[in-house]
C-alpha cells in the first residue's frame, strides 16, 4: 500500500499561485507514475500533470506554461506549483501513484480561484 497526503490547497485571487506537495509513504522513483489530478463539482476527473519514472512529463493543455509537476526524492514528495491561476482551475486536487492497472490516491485538497 501506498500513503498519499495533500498540502498546499486553498483560496487564492485570480492571476495568483499556490504549490501543492504529495508526501508519499515510499520512496517516489519506486512507483511508475505520480500524477495530479482535479476534479471540479459534477465534472469528471482530469489529469493535470504527471511525472512517469521515465522522467517524462506530461501536461493538461489547459495548464501549460502556467503548472510545474516535480519532485524531491529526499522527502519523497511530488510538487505542483501553479502559476497564472484561473477560475476554471478551481476544484479539488488529487495525487496519485502507481502502476498501469493499480492507482492509489491521496484525500485531496481543495483550490479554489475567486475574485
Amino acid at each position: 500500500q501506498v500513503q498519499l497526503v495533500e498540502s498546499g490547497g486553498g483560496l487564492v485571487q485570480p492571476g495568483g499561485s499556490l504549490r501543492l506537495s504529495c508526501a508519499a509513504s515510499v520512496n517516489i522513483f519506486t512507483i511508475y507514475s505520480m500524477g495530479w489530478y482535479r476534479q471540479a463539482p459534477g465534472k469528471q476527473r482530469e489529469l493535470v500533470a504527471q511525472l512517469l519514472s521515465t522522467l517524462t512529463i506530461n501536461y493538461a493543455d489547459s495548464v501549460k506554461g502556467r503548472f510545474t509537476i516535480s519532485r524531491d526524492n529526499g522527502k519523497n514528495t511530488v510538487y505542483l506549483q501553479m502559476n497564472n491561476l484561473k477560475p476554471e482551475d478551481t476544484g479539488v486536487y488529487y495525487c496519485s501513484a502507481g502502476w498501469p492497472g493499480r492507482d492509489y490516491w491521496g484525500q485531496g485538497t481543495q483550490v479554489t480561484v475567486s475574485s
